[in-house]
Protein backbone atom coordinates (compact mmCIF):
# COMPACT_ATOMS: atom_id res chain seq x y z
CA UNK A 1 0.00 0.00 0.00
CA UNK A 2 1.09 3.58 -0.55
CA UNK A 3 0.02 7.14 0.06
CA UNK A 4 -1.67 7.43 -3.34
CA UNK A 5 -4.48 5.20 -2.04
CA UNK A 6 -7.50 6.64 -0.24
CA UNK A 7 -9.93 4.81 2.05
CA UNK A 8 -13.30 5.85 3.43
CA UNK A 9 -14.07 4.29 6.81
CA UNK A 10 -17.45 4.81 8.45
CA UNK A 11 -17.39 5.10 12.23
CA UNK A 12 -13.67 5.81 12.30
CA UNK A 13 -13.47 7.84 15.48
CA UNK A 14 -13.90 4.93 17.91
CA UNK A 15 -13.49 1.18 18.33
CA UNK A 16 -12.89 -1.01 15.29
CA UNK A 17 -13.08 1.94 12.89
CA UNK A 18 -10.47 3.93 14.76
CA UNK A 19 -8.09 0.97 14.76
CA UNK A 20 -8.67 0.37 11.04
CA UNK A 21 -8.02 4.02 10.24
CA UNK A 22 -4.86 4.04 12.36
CA UNK A 23 -3.41 0.96 10.69
CA UNK A 24 -4.33 2.23 7.23
CA UNK A 25 -2.65 5.59 7.79
CA UNK A 26 0.38 3.79 9.20
CA UNK A 27 0.47 1.88 5.90
CA UNK A 28 0.51 5.16 3.95
CA UNK A 29 -3.18 5.23 3.01
CA UNK A 30 -5.06 8.52 3.29
CA UNK A 31 -8.32 8.08 5.20
CA UNK A 32 -11.67 9.83 5.15
CA UNK A 33 -13.50 8.89 8.33
CA UNK A 34 -17.03 9.49 9.48
CA UNK A 35 -18.33 10.16 12.96
CA UNK A 36 -21.80 10.84 14.26
CA UNK A 37 -21.66 12.38 17.72
CA UNK A 38 -18.02 11.97 18.78
CA UNK A 39 -16.70 15.16 17.16
CA UNK A 40 -14.06 15.82 19.83
CA UNK A 41 -12.66 12.28 19.59
CA UNK A 42 -12.57 12.55 15.80
CA UNK A 43 -10.74 15.88 15.81
CA UNK A 44 -8.19 14.72 18.38
CA UNK A 45 -7.55 11.51 16.46
CA UNK A 46 -7.12 13.36 13.16
CA UNK A 47 -4.69 15.78 14.79
CA UNK A 48 -2.68 12.87 16.21
CA UNK A 49 -2.46 11.14 12.83
CA UNK A 50 -1.44 14.38 11.10
CA UNK A 51 1.25 14.99 13.72
CA UNK A 52 2.65 11.54 12.96
CA UNK A 53 2.80 12.26 9.23
CA UNK A 54 -0.43 10.58 8.12
CA UNK A 55 -3.50 12.02 6.44
CA UNK A 56 -6.91 11.64 8.06
CA UNK A 57 -9.95 13.89 7.72
CA UNK A 58 -13.40 13.45 9.24
CA UNK A 59 -16.87 14.19 7.94
CA UNK A 60 -19.99 14.05 10.09
CA UNK A 61 -22.68 11.57 9.06
CA UNK A 62 -25.75 10.14 10.77
CA UNK A 63 -26.08 6.76 9.08
CA UNK A 64 -29.66 6.38 10.24
CA UNK A 65 -30.70 9.20 7.87
CA UNK A 66 -30.29 8.04 4.28
CA UNK A 67 -31.63 11.37 3.00
CA UNK A 68 -28.26 12.85 4.02
CA UNK A 69 -26.26 10.55 1.75
CA UNK A 70 -26.36 12.72 -1.42
CA UNK A 71 -24.96 15.74 0.46
CA UNK A 72 -22.39 13.52 2.14
CA UNK A 73 -21.22 12.22 -1.24
CA UNK A 74 -20.78 15.82 -2.39
CA UNK A 75 -18.68 16.54 0.71
CA UNK A 76 -16.52 13.49 -0.05
CA UNK A 77 -16.08 14.70 -3.62
CA UNK A 78 -14.97 18.15 -2.43
CA UNK A 79 -12.50 16.64 0.04
CA UNK A 80 -11.07 14.39 -2.65
CA UNK A 81 -10.65 17.44 -4.89
CA UNK A 82 -8.78 19.20 -2.08
CA UNK A 83 -6.48 16.17 -1.94
CA UNK A 84 -5.91 16.27 -5.69
CA UNK A 85 -8.02 13.18 -6.37
CA UNK A 86 -11.31 12.42 -8.07
CA UNK A 87 -12.00 9.00 -6.57
CA UNK A 88 -11.11 6.88 -3.56
CA UNK A 89 -9.97 3.25 -3.52
CA UNK A 90 -11.38 1.49 -0.46
CA UNK A 91 -14.77 1.66 1.26
CA UNK A 92 -15.13 0.08 4.70
CA UNK A 93 -18.71 -0.10 5.97
CA UNK A 94 -17.73 -0.41 9.60
CA UNK A 95 -20.11 1.80 11.60
CA UNK A 96 -22.96 0.05 13.32
CA UNK A 97 -25.10 -0.23 16.43
CA UNK A 98 -26.07 -3.18 18.59
CA UNK A 99 -28.98 -4.08 20.86
CA UNK A 100 -29.03 -7.45 22.61
CA UNK A 101 -32.37 -8.04 24.36
CA UNK A 102 -33.96 -11.51 24.42
CA UNK A 103 -35.89 -12.34 21.24
CA UNK A 104 -39.27 -12.16 23.02
CA UNK A 105 -38.47 -8.66 24.31
CA UNK A 106 -36.99 -7.09 21.16
CA UNK A 107 -39.07 -4.10 20.09
CA UNK A 108 -39.95 -3.01 16.56
CA UNK A 109 -38.16 0.27 17.24
CA UNK A 110 -34.93 -1.54 18.11
CA UNK A 111 -35.26 -3.78 15.07
CA UNK A 112 -35.89 -0.83 12.75
CA UNK A 113 -32.89 1.03 14.14
CA UNK A 114 -30.66 -1.99 13.54
CA UNK A 115 -31.90 -2.29 9.97
CA UNK A 116 -31.48 1.43 9.28
CA UNK A 117 -27.87 1.70 10.49
CA UNK A 118 -26.48 -1.80 9.91
CA UNK A 119 -28.16 -2.73 6.60
CA UNK A 120 -29.94 0.15 4.87
CA UNK A 121 -26.98 2.49 5.40
CA UNK A 122 -24.28 0.29 3.85
CA UNK A 123 -26.70 -0.66 1.06
CA UNK A 124 -27.59 2.86 -0.02
CA UNK A 125 -24.45 4.71 1.07
CA UNK A 126 -22.35 2.33 -1.00
CA UNK A 127 -24.74 2.83 -3.91
CA UNK A 128 -24.42 6.61 -3.61
CA UNK A 129 -20.62 6.47 -3.41
CA UNK A 130 -20.10 4.12 -6.37
CA UNK A 131 -19.29 6.96 -8.82
CA UNK A 132 -16.51 8.06 -6.44
CA UNK A 133 -15.09 4.56 -5.93
CA UNK A 134 -12.29 3.76 -8.36
CA UNK A 135 -12.47 0.79 -10.72
CA UNK A 136 -10.46 -2.03 -9.20
CA UNK A 137 -11.31 -0.77 -5.73
CA UNK A 138 -12.32 -2.69 -2.62
CA UNK A 139 -15.40 -2.75 -0.41
CA UNK A 140 -15.27 -4.35 3.03
CA UNK A 141 -18.54 -4.89 4.93
CA UNK A 142 -18.50 -5.69 8.65
CA UNK A 143 -20.39 -8.62 10.13
CA UNK A 144 -20.30 -10.76 13.25
CA UNK A 145 -19.63 -14.34 14.32
CA UNK A 146 -23.16 -14.30 15.75
CA UNK A 147 -24.44 -15.01 12.24
CA UNK A 148 -23.19 -18.60 12.58
CA UNK A 149 -22.96 -19.16 16.36
CA UNK A 150 -26.15 -18.47 18.31
CA UNK A 151 -25.90 -16.41 21.49
CA UNK A 152 -29.24 -15.59 23.17
CA UNK A 153 -30.02 -11.90 22.83
CA UNK A 154 -28.41 -11.52 19.43
CA UNK A 155 -31.35 -12.46 17.20
CA UNK A 156 -32.09 -9.06 15.65
CA UNK A 157 -28.48 -7.93 15.41
CA UNK A 158 -27.33 -11.23 13.90
CA UNK A 159 -30.25 -11.40 11.46
CA UNK A 160 -29.43 -7.95 10.10
CA UNK A 161 -25.72 -8.77 9.83
CA UNK A 162 -26.63 -12.00 8.06
CA UNK A 163 -28.35 -9.84 5.47
CA UNK A 164 -25.14 -7.83 5.11
CA UNK A 165 -23.26 -11.04 4.31
CA UNK A 166 -25.79 -11.82 1.56
CA UNK A 167 -25.51 -8.25 0.27
CA UNK A 168 -21.73 -8.69 0.00
CA UNK A 169 -22.13 -11.63 -2.35
CA UNK A 170 -24.53 -9.76 -4.61
CA UNK A 171 -22.28 -6.70 -4.68
CA UNK A 172 -19.31 -8.91 -5.53
CA UNK A 173 -21.12 -10.22 -8.60
CA UNK A 174 -22.76 -7.01 -9.77
CA UNK A 175 -19.67 -4.82 -9.34
CA UNK A 176 -17.22 -7.33 -10.80
CA UNK A 177 -17.36 -5.71 -14.23
CA UNK A 178 -15.58 -2.72 -12.67
CA UNK A 179 -12.99 -4.94 -11.01
CA UNK A 180 -14.32 -4.01 -7.55
CA UNK A 181 -13.80 -6.75 -4.97
CA UNK A 182 -16.37 -6.94 -2.17
CA UNK A 183 -15.81 -9.03 0.96
CA UNK A 184 -17.14 -9.38 4.48
CA UNK A 185 -14.99 -9.07 7.58
CA UNK A 186 -16.64 -11.06 10.37
CA UNK A 187 -15.50 -10.17 13.87
CA UNK A 188 -16.09 -11.97 17.16
CA UNK A 189 -16.39 -11.06 20.82
CA UNK A 190 -14.25 -7.95 21.28
CA UNK A 191 -13.60 -5.62 24.19
CA UNK A 192 -14.97 -2.25 23.14
CA UNK A 193 -17.76 0.19 23.95
CA UNK A 194 -19.96 -1.32 21.23
CA UNK A 195 -23.50 -2.22 22.31
CA UNK A 196 -23.22 -0.13 25.45
CA UNK A 197 -19.94 -1.72 26.50
CA UNK A 198 -21.49 -5.15 27.03
CA UNK A 199 -18.07 -6.79 26.65
CA UNK A 200 -16.43 -4.72 29.38
CA UNK A 201 -17.77 -6.75 32.31
CA UNK A 202 -15.48 -9.43 33.70
CA UNK A 203 -18.25 -12.03 33.76
CA UNK A 204 -19.08 -11.57 30.07
CA UNK A 205 -15.41 -11.53 29.06
CA UNK A 206 -14.75 -14.74 31.01
CA UNK A 207 -17.79 -16.48 29.54
CA UNK A 208 -16.92 -15.40 26.00
CA UNK A 209 -13.27 -16.42 26.33
CA UNK A 210 -14.35 -20.00 27.11
CA UNK A 211 -15.78 -20.44 23.60
CA UNK A 212 -12.80 -18.87 21.79
CA UNK A 213 -10.04 -21.28 20.81
CA UNK A 214 -7.28 -18.78 21.58
CA UNK A 215 -8.65 -18.31 25.11
CA UNK A 216 -9.42 -14.59 25.16
CA UNK A 217 -11.76 -12.08 23.61
CA UNK A 218 -10.46 -9.83 20.87
CA UNK A 219 -9.28 -6.24 20.81
CA UNK A 220 -10.05 -3.65 18.11
CA UNK A 221 -6.47 -4.04 16.87
CA UNK A 222 -7.03 -7.75 16.22
CA UNK A 223 -9.30 -6.63 13.38
CA UNK A 224 -7.78 -3.26 12.52
CA UNK A 225 -4.28 -4.61 11.98
CA UNK A 226 -5.55 -7.03 9.33
CA UNK A 227 -7.42 -4.48 7.23
CA UNK A 228 -4.48 -3.12 5.17
CA UNK A 229 -3.69 -6.68 4.11
CA UNK A 230 -7.31 -7.54 3.32
CA UNK A 231 -7.56 -4.50 1.04
CA UNK A 232 -4.23 -5.13 -0.67
CA UNK A 233 -3.48 -6.92 -3.94
CA UNK A 234 -2.44 -9.93 -1.84
CA UNK A 235 -6.16 -10.56 -1.32
CA UNK A 236 -7.05 -9.66 -4.90
CA UNK A 237 -8.53 -13.09 -5.60
CA UNK A 238 -10.90 -12.84 -2.63
CA UNK A 239 -14.32 -11.72 -3.81
CA UNK A 240 -17.67 -12.37 -2.16
CA UNK A 241 -15.80 -14.03 0.70
CA UNK A 242 -16.54 -13.93 4.40
CA UNK A 243 -13.26 -13.61 6.27
CA UNK A 244 -13.62 -14.32 9.97
CA UNK A 245 -11.26 -12.91 12.58
CA UNK A 246 -12.61 -14.14 15.90
CA UNK A 247 -9.76 -16.11 17.43
CA UNK A 248 -11.70 -19.30 16.70
CA UNK A 249 -15.01 -18.44 18.35
CA UNK A 250 -17.54 -21.25 18.79
CA UNK A 251 -15.73 -23.66 16.49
Amino acid sequence: MNESKIALVTGASRGFGRSMAAHLTDAGVSVIGTYNRSATEAQEFAAQVTKNGGRLAFLQLDLSRSELFPAFAESVSRLLHDWGAQQFDYLINNAGIGFFPPYAETSEEQFDQLVAVNLKAPYFLTQRLLPLLADGGRILNLSTALTRAVVPGGSAYAAVKGAVEVLTRYQAVELADRGIRVNTLRGGATESDFGGGIMHTDAVKELSAKVIALGRIGTPDDLGAAVPALLSTAFGWANGACIELSGGQSL
